[in-house]
């Protein structure tokens, strides 16, 4: 029997954990008789993970990503499972692990832009943490022996990164709408208090922008409110001194700590999604905008385009004045878009599939 490992160490956060959580629910599912799956968990999600599947075996670690620990203690780990295939669901892997491995790149947005609480500190600390992260992407990129990505913009911009030598182990793979959302009731008791909304949804580090998108909405003529649905962070904070700053306070609103069936209730009873980033992997607020049958207007970048084609409306995200444009056109005109045949496209069901096709076809070849 093969034994598989997937690093699910990230399980408990945002979009990662959102691809780690629908990937381990859907194998759960699977008929596995020649495969055994360890799934690699931080002691803080061990006790609440349970797994019916006899294939599925939980293992518990102490190794947070971006640490020492991670690079000495967690491949001390791995290789004493002896593993067939490593698959690393993060850029943040043990270099030191030596062993066949594949890689999920979700995004290459902390190339290009300062992400995350690290963009946070001194420039020469920043510059640090940045050299460690090239370095380790690299090696993680050189490596693989397969790399996932999320769309096909993910690939090409590996491609023009790291050389087209690269291109025929790429294998794109798009995601879909989270399980936990599917099946759950809104919480229509929130219409009491929200009506008539614009929402964001995600974080508020800087390359998602939203403070252009704060800028722009103080010129919207409309009595709608725009509900900006995040964490409660550094990053919130200081965009709330712009909103203050702008005598936005009335209008642009933040809201934190929802339930499931509170964000379905935002997504059911919205005007729009405004997600105006200027560099995504996927997109999953969108999907599940659409998913919800709300309409998206959102920035022109190209893995948005990919996704939505011509069923969003798109806005040029570095020009205040076009966001501003756009959403003021999208309330006089109320355009339509074909949501429902755009969903069909994207399953996370399909995903874990495909990815359990590329493991079984790596160990075939050996």
């Amino acid at each position: 029997m093969k034994k598989i490992g997937i690093d699910a160490r990230l399980y408990s956060q945002t979009g990662v954990g959102t691809y780690l959580k629908n990937l381990i629910y859907y194998l759960e599912k699977k008929e596995l008789k020649n495969e055994l799956f360890y799934i690699y968990l931080l002691t803080s999600d061990y006790d609440s993970v349970y797994f019916t599947n006899k294939n599925i075996i939980k293992r518990k670690v102490n190794f947070r990503w971006h640490s020492l620990g991670e690079q000495i203690g967690f491949p001390i780990k791995l290789y004493q499972d002896q593993l067939d295939l490593m698959h690393f669901t993060y850029f943040s892997y043990p270099v030191f692990y030596l062993r066949k491995f594949i890689a999920t790149v979700h995004d290459i947005t902390p190339l290009l832009f300062k992400t995350g609480k690290a963009s946070t500190k001194n420039q020469l600390i920043y510059k640090i943490k940045h050299l460690f992260f090239r370095i380790i992407l690299w090696c993680q990129i050189n490596w693989a022996i397969k790399i996932i990505t999320p769309t096909k913009t993910v690939k090409n911009q590996l491609k023009n990164i790291y050389g087209k030598k690269i291109s025929e182990k790429i294998i794109p793979i798009y995601e879909g709408v989270n399980y936990q959302i599917k099946d759950v009731v809104e919480n229509s008791k929130l219409a009491k208090k929200y009506h008539n909304f614009f929402i964001y949804v995600g974080n508020f580090y800087p390359h998602k922008n939203v403070e252009k998108l704060i800028e722009a909405y103080t010129k919207v003529k409309t009595q709608n409110k725009l509900l900006l649905i995040g964490p409660n962070d550094f990053f919130k904070n200081r965009l709330l001194q712009s909103i203050n700053r702008l005598k936005q306070e009335n209008r642009i609103l933040f809201v934190n700590g929802l339930k499931t069936e509170d964000i379905i209730f935002f997504y059911k009873n919205a005007k729009a999604l405004i997600h105006p980033s200027l560099s995504e992997g996927f997109g999953l607020p969108l999907i599940e905008a659409a998913y919800f049958n709300c309409p998206i207007i959102a920035s022109e970048i190209e893995v948005f385009k990919e996704l939505l084609g011509k069923n969003y409306l798109s806005f040029n995200p570095n020009c205040v004045e076009d966001i501003t444009d756009k959403i003021n056109k999208f309330i006089k005109n109320k355009p339509k878009f074909d949501c429902k045949n755009l969903i069909n496209k994207y399953s996370f069901e399909k995903m874990t599939g495909k990815t359990i096709k590329i493991y079984k076809n790596i160990l075939d070849d050996n």
